[in-house]
């Protein structure tokens, strides 16, 4: 069998709040309790869950910006969060991340070459390198590379949010989280991210890390789901079979919660040509 490209093992994230009285012991939160899976290079693994089910705080974790409680991050058999800080810079070209807000994400001060380039200079590669580059992967995501000169204000949410995705993509990474990726964007920008994330995964190999509280996006996406509840991975399984056979209570409340009639998400992902 494959090895997995990443792995997490019993992972978990427990956060002291401030005090709210001032005796007693503070106030803890288990944002994730134990949670282990695994992704072959080339696949694509979404997690689901309601708002503040620790998806958001899974992301920080895989992404080596936040410390587990206890638990293991290994990418390519490597525990991200023992590794020194240099093999930590070097280890973060194979993987990047696109967060939500296409607006709030991009530096409004900085040109698109800069922001998208920003990756290749902190790894070191020199001037000409980066402007190639950059150039290259905002092609690679169906802008021009004339757009390096100009700066965020100047596309729409949809162009930024692939703006981002260049960014994410220019270390040439293997595997890319992506959270809430679209969530912000209208609904037929929607379907043409992730078009477009679906097609650089068949061209470049990318794994993906997808969270999202949209089911939709998952299904046109994924090939295996997990189901997040209050920290714990509940149910697992393909998006096929998991939608439409549902196990665990939580995930057919998730289910239930989506209207009968077709999202119009879905809708605009089926019509594609």
């Amino acid at each position: 069998m494959t090895a997995p490209l990443l792995q997490v093992e019993g992972l978990a994230r427990t956060y002291t709040l401030p005090r709210e009285r001032l005796r007693g012991p503070a106030p803890v939160v288990n944002a994730l309790n134990g949670v282990s899976f695994s992704i072959t290079a080339g696949r694509s693994l979404g997690i689901v869950g309601e708002s503040g089910s620790g998806k958001s705080t899974l992301a920080r974790l895989v992404m080596a910006l936040d410390r587990p409680t206890a638990g293991r991050v290994l990418m390519q058999g490597r525990d991200l969060h023992r590794l020194p800080a240099p093999e930590l810079r070097q280890a973060r070209r194979d993987f990047q991340m696109v967060f939500q807000d296409p607006y709030g994400s991009l530096d409004p001060r900085q040109t698109v070459e800069r922001i998208v380039a920003e990756p290749l200079s902190a790894q070191g590669a020199g001037r000409d390198e980066q402007h190639r580059r950059a150039g290259e992967a905002l092609e690679a995501v169906g802008l021009r590379a004339s757009d390096l000169r100009k700066v965020p204000h100047e596309f729409s949410g949809g162009q930024r949010q692939r703006i981002a995705i260049a960014r994410a993509i220019v270390t040439r990474p293997r595997l890319v989280v992506a959270d809430e990726p679209v969530s912000a964007l209208d609904v037929s920008v929607q379907a043409q991210v992730l078009n477009l994330l679906q097609d650089l995964q068949q061209e470049f190999g990318i794994t993906y890390m997808l969270i999202s509280h949209d089911l939709a996006v998952v299904q046109h996406l994924c090939d295996e789901v997990a189901v997040l509840q209050q920290g714990r991975i509940v149910e697992a399984g393909p998006p096929g079979r998991l939608f439409a056979a549902p196990q665990h209570p939580y995930t057919r409340e998730l289910i239930a919660a989506v209207p009968e009639a077709l999202p119009p998400l879905a809708t605009a992902l089926q019509s594609r040509g």
